[in-house]
């Protein structure tokens, strides 16, 4: 049977670049050794021993928090079995700089051990934050909001586009953007999702609410009756105003069974292209505005479309 691949395009080893690794399993194991005898390890090029207190934490760490429960756990499987995985740094002028593994070199501290197994690599800045943010999504997991700052911060840091930051982190353009998308949320939203009380769907449902305060009450009312996805989509729908104007009569309502069809294709829509739709529509003329984040967006809801840029 073959080996599962890995949810992102590229892992960590395809990007780090090292003179003659060695197999994972000796590794590991070489890895352990060293983390409990405090050995260096042998026949491993580009791997060594450093001093915990020289190495510095990385400037592009997406992970904002670090549950002090999980870093316990975590100190007491070290305890216990050894470093698995050695963490990986750069040279920074005297010291060293983390490129990955920040809650291993955390966990070292925790149990006073003066030296911690370390990859030495070459890396950019650039390269240095699209490795700590691609270890953290594989191994170590960050909450969508985490990951969205994560692609911020490639995009903002380095210059780079939507289309570059997702090859660098060997994810789909549309899905970067889609992550990118739950940052214009308000602040009390992208703290739902940060502590996983929201669904990056239940979010995705709620960004085709507009109004800021009615969103934050709707959200509010999904979390309090634990709501499905589904569920908060018929909510959502049954809030949107149905007021609809119609040409000559502005504010006239339509009957309720039009505004509920017109509100259906605009929720198809927004489900289709991944973006805020709004469809304005009267008994003669309508309208569909389509919003979009930066020239990145445009192009993927204009390929959404079939329409050539």
């Amino acid at each position: 049977m073959a080996a599962p691949k890995s949810r992102l395009g590229r892992g960590l080893g395809g990007l780090i670049a090292a003179a003659s690794p060695k197999s994972a399993e000796s590794r590991a194991a070489g890895s352990a050794s060293a983390a409990s005898t405090g050995a260096t390890l042998p026949n491993a090029p580009g791997f060594l021993e450093v001093s915990v207190a020289s190495v510095e934490p990385s400037p592009y760490q997406a992970r904002r928090e670090i549950s002090p429960e999980q870093l316990q756990e975590l100190a007491e499987s070290i305890r216990s079995e050894g470093l698995l995985q050695p963490i990986v740094v750069r040279k920074h002028g005297e010291k060293y700089q983390l490129v990955a593994g920040e809650r291993r070199w955390r966990a070292f501290q925790l149990l006073k051990i003066k030296s911690i197994p370390a990859r030495v690599v070459e890396a950019s800045n650039a390269s240095s934050a699209a490795l700590g943010l691609i270890e953290n999504l594989q191994r170590e997991g960050l909450n969508p909001i985490e990951e969205a700052y994560g692609y911020a911060s490639l995009i903002r840091d380095f210059d780079l586009t939507q289309e570059a930051a997702s090859e660098r982190v060997g994810k789909g353009r549309a899905s970067v953007a889609n992550a990118l998308r739950l940052l214009s949320l308000d602040g009390e939203l992208q703290g739902f999702l940060a502590k996983g009380l929201l669904s990056v769907g239940h979010a995705k449902v709620l960004l085709g609410v507009n109004d800021t305060a009615q969103r934050a009450v709707l959200a509010r009312r999904v979390i309090e009756e634990g709501l499905s996805v589904r569920g908060t989509e018929r909510l959502v729908l049954l809030k949107k105003t149905v007021a609809v104007p119609v040409s000559g009569h502005v504010g006239r309502a339509v009957p309720a069974v039009e505004a509920a069809a017109v509100a259906s294709i605009e929720k198809k829509l927004i489900t289709h292209l991944g973006a805020r739709v709004a469809l304005k529509h009267s008994a003669k003329r309508g309208k569909i505005v389509i919003e979009y984040v930066g020239n990145d967006d445009l192009h993927r809801i204009l390929e959404k479309l079939g329409v050539e840029a």
